[in-house]
């Protein structure tokens, strides 16, 4: 009677964590998108989906724009672009009937906080396989509060928001050895993005080196290797020159020669270069072991000592180590969130009894170990300021009415105030056509995104369907914001002079006319006339900011 109680209360407290999660993140992140800070990758997706509403399947002129033809070789976006040029994501297609139902950039908001939160139950039922309840509890309530979870849920909508919970689910079903759900899944992961092959393939070796699976083990790893071969080399490249000209060189430049660079160049240049090799994995020297100390902090660093959780871990972790750029190692970042399935499942088998000595035993005679009051307490904490360290990180800027963006120079947007601004701008996008063409600054553009022809400012030109180039029939700017940002933000300066000056050119020239403006937002129309007050409200910012653009 006394295990049915605890069992029951187990449940209750990781549903009501469950519960918890999902109302924190949704109220945060709906905020976040209505109060126009959600951004560019939110337009991207939110159009992906819109667009597959009318059979134009992972079409995007959002994406357009930032390809290698637009970016290197200034050719013109197009509404026609294929985004599987530069990320294969066909697993999106799971959730396209319930945006079908909802057809909102909110509605890909709603369904990131309700993956995740699914995936944490998920990983309850994982660890109850082997653990007591009240250690399964802890493990799930650190899920919950990981900044690698609760950073990149409280961010744009992103393809790897579906890792945790499939590869949670992948890892039970091998646990209950339901081998047709193991290989559903594992296809799944697979269609999730062109890289999630590498979580699988942390999976597959675990089973292998543990001796639990090996043939199966074995096969996972060949089929996430060829398959990940085969898309980067031989399928995206049918859609796009993106993935070898311009994201493996962002990405993993350093370990090519030339001016692109295939996923096999890569390897072999690292292979090649093992010295490089070794810089790269600890380097910067800081950011390594701060982004690692972030990792393992929920679960009370357990996975350090975990050899699970380094096999299947290892490999996501090894990609981000490997790569340049600052959003590798930002753990409120999307890319932290393909980490933490492997930390997690290690955590529970090393609770489970398992350790470097038990690597390769059977895993039915482990013995559980057992939780100390101290080291509860401990775990505990460690929970609780993983929340704290979160929170006050301020991620993807969704706590701005709480925490300035900057404290020196202070730049602050309160709660009123934005929410006032909010309304200004819903004004003026009401007065935009639902089929026109748009071109928007960053923070506008997924509010925008559910239509064929948009792209982000100062660009104005197009190519349509009929493949013809077209300038836009309406431009929208929040250059209020960019001049809040810009003293603290050399990205929001350049933006912003690179905006007005396209601005000041298509009214010069006749282009364009204002149809509204108002505390810092301009519209404008294609062959409009400027109405005079308005023009002249427009002139008295502009002197505002010369100064700026100036400098």
């Amino acid at each position: 009677m006394l295990l049915k109680l605890e069992k029951l209360s187990g449940v209750r407290l990781a549903i009501g964590a469950a519960i918890a999660f999902l109302i924190f993140t949704l109220l945060l992140t709906l905020h976040r998108h209505f109060t126009f800070y959600s951004s560019y990758d939110q337009g991207i997706f939110n159009q992906v989906f819109w667009n597959g509403l009318s059979g134009n399947f992972f079409q995007s002129s959002l994406s357009s724009q930032l390809s290698t033809n637009v970016v290197h070789s200034n050719q013109v976006a197009e509404v026609y672009y294929h985004r599987l040029g530069q990320h294969f994501t066909p697993a999106l297609l799971l959730w396209l009937p319930i945006y079908a139902l909802f057809p909102y950039p909110a509605t890909l908001t709603v369904i990131q906080a309700v993956l995740v939160t699914a995936a944490g139950l998920v990983l309850y039922a994982l660890a109850r396989h082997y653990l007591e309840p009240s250690v399964a509890v802890l493990i799930t309530v650190s899920f919950y509060s990981a900044n690698a979870i609760l950073g990149p849920t409280l961010a744009n909508f992103h393809d790897i928001c579906q890792i945790p919970l499939f590869v949670f689910s992948l890892l039970l079903a091998m646990e209950k050895r339901w081998w047709g759900l193991f290989w559903i899944l594992a296809v799944l992961i697979l269609a999730v993005r062109e890289d999630s092959g590498i979580s699988l393939f942390g999976v597959g070796v675990y089973m292998v080196l543990s001796r639990r699976y090996p043939r199966t083990g074995l096969a996972v790893c060949s089929l996430s290797f060829l398959y990940m071969m085969a898309l980067t080399n031989a399928i995206m490249p049918l859609f796009s020159a993106d993935i070898s000209k311009r994201f493996m060189l962002e990405r993993f430049g350093q370990y090519a020669t030339g001016e692109e660079a295939s996923t096999i160049d890569i390897i072999w240049g690292m292979i090649s270069n093992p010295w490089r090799l070794l810089v790269e994995l600890f380097t910067p020297l800081d950011r390594t072991i701060k982004y690692l100390l972030g990792q393992l902090f929920p679960l009370a660093f357990v996975p350090a000592v975990a050899p699970v959780s380094w096999t299947i871990a290892g490999f996501p972790l090894l990609k981000l180590l490997l790569g340049k750029g600052e959003s590798v190692l930002a753990i409120n970042i999307r890319y932290a969130m393909s980490v933490t399935p492997g930390l997690f499942y290690g955590a529970i088998l090393w609770w489970g009894g398992q350790g470097f000595k038990q690597f390769t035993s059977s895993v039915e005679n482990l013995q559980p170990r057992k939780l100390k009051p101290q080291f509860r307490r401990f775990w505990i904490g460690c929970i609780c300021l993983s929340i704290v360290f979160s929170v006050v990180s301020n991620p993807n800027r969704t706590l701005y009415f709480v925490f300035p963006d900057s404290y020196n120079p202070l730049v602050y947007v309160s709660l009123p105030q934005q929410w006032q601004r909010a309304g200004e701008i819903n004004s003026m996008l009401a007065k935009i056509p639902p089929d026109a063409s748009v071109s928007a600054t960053t923070y506008i553009i997924s509010h925008l995104s559910g239509r064929r022809e948009i792209i982000r400012l100062p660009a104005l030109k197009l190519r349509d369907d009929r493949r013809q180039v077209i300038k836009v029939d309406y431009a929208i700017a929040d250059l209020w914001r960019l001049q809040r940002y810009q003293t603290a933000f050399r990205s929001d300066r350049t933006r912003l002079r690179d905006t007005v000056s396209a601005i000041d050119r298509i009214i010069s020239q006749g282009e364009y006319g204002i149809a509204d403006f108002k505390n810092g937002v301009i519209l404008l129309e294609k062959g409009a006339t400027s109405n005079p007050e308005l023009m002249a409200a427009w002139l008295e910012f502009r002197q505002e900011i010369d100064s700026i653009i100036s400098s």
